[in-house]
C-alpha cells in the first residue's frame, strides 16, 4: 500500500517514513506543497499524511484542492492542536487529525483506521473466492487462515486482487509496491511475484499468479497454462 508523507522537517520526515515503512507502507516523501502536488499527479496513493505548516503554503489549501477531485484519504499531522485548528482541518475534508509529537504505533493505528472506513479508496477488504486481503491490517488469508506474506508480496497481491482476471502491467505493480526513493533491483518484482505464487501454491489456493510475457501478471484459476517459476 502506497503512502505520501508531506513533512517539511527532514529529520522528522525521515523518522516518520521509517516507522511507516516498518508498518508495511511504501512511502514517498514531499517537503513542500509543490512537491506534494507533483507526487500526487504522478502516482496513485492509498493515503496521504499531511503537515499543515509547509514552507510554500498551507496544507489545508492543498487538502482543499484534493477534495475538489477524487483525492486519497488524508490524515493531518501538525503541531497545531487547538480546537479551532482541528475543526478547520476536519471541515476542510481531513479524514483524521493527529497533533505532534506523535508516536509511530498511534500513527500506524490511525492510518489503518482511516483505510478501514467505508468509502476509502482501497476499501476495507479485497477478495476472490476464499482468498482475502484486509487492506488496513495488511493480513492475507485463505479460508480464514493467515498467509505468510511479506510487505512486497502483500502489495503485489493487493493490485492483483483489484484487477482479478485482468493483466496488471509491470509499471503499475512497481508503482504500487515501491516508493520513489527505493532502490529496486532488476529482478526484485519478479522475486516478489514468485514468492507470492509459491505461498499460494503451498496453501493449495484455488488461484495462482500467471505471467503474461512482456506485459505483466494476473490472478487466474490454479492450473492455468502459462505459470512461470
Amino acid at each position: 500500500m502506497r503512502l505520501l508523507l508531506v513533512e517539511d522537517h527532514p529529520p522528522l520526515a525521515e523518522a516518520l517514513a521509517a516507522g511507516l515503512a516498518r508498518g508495511g507502507f511504501a512511502v514517498d516523501c514531499a517537503g513542500s506543497a509543490a512537491e506534494a502536488r507533483r507526487s500526487a499527479a504522478g502516482a496513485a496513493y492509498d493515503l496521504v499524511v499531511l503537515d499543515i505548516g509547509l514552507p510554500d503554503g498551507s496544507g489545508l489549501a492543498l487538502l482543499a484542492e484534493w477534495r475538489r477531485g477524487d483525492g486519497p484519504p488524508v490524515l493531518l499531522l501538525t503541531a497545531r492542536g487547538e480546537l479551532h485548528d482541528r475543526v478547520a482541518g476536519l471541515d476542510t475534508g481531513a479524514d483524521d487529525y493527529l497533533v505532534k509529537p506523535v508516536e509511530i504505533p498511534e500513527l500506524l493505528a490511525r492510518c489503518r483506521a482511516v483505510l478501514r472506513r467505508p468509502g476509502a479508496r482501497t476499501g476495507p477488504a479485497l477478495s476472490e473466492g476464499p482468498l482475502m486481503l484486509d487492506t488496513a491490517t495488511r493480513n492475507a488469508t485463505l479460508h480464514g487462515e493467515r498467509l505468510p506474506l511479506a510487505r512486497r508480496e502483500i502489495g503485489v497481491l493487493g493490485q492483483l486482487l483489484r484487477r482479478s482476471g485482468r493483466v496488471v502491467p509491470r509499471a503499475q505493480l512497481e508503482q504500487a509496491v515501491y516508493g520513489f526513493d527505493e532502490v529496486v533491483g532488476p529482478n526484485a518484482l519478479e522475486a516478489a511475484v514468485s514468492r507470492l505464487r509459491k505461498v499460494l501454491e503451498a496453501a493449495d489456493a484455488p488461484l495462482t499468479v500467471v505471467t503474461v510475457r512482456g506485459v505483466g501478471w494476473m490472478l487466474a484459476p490454479a492450473g492455468e497454462a502459462g505459470k512461470r517459476p
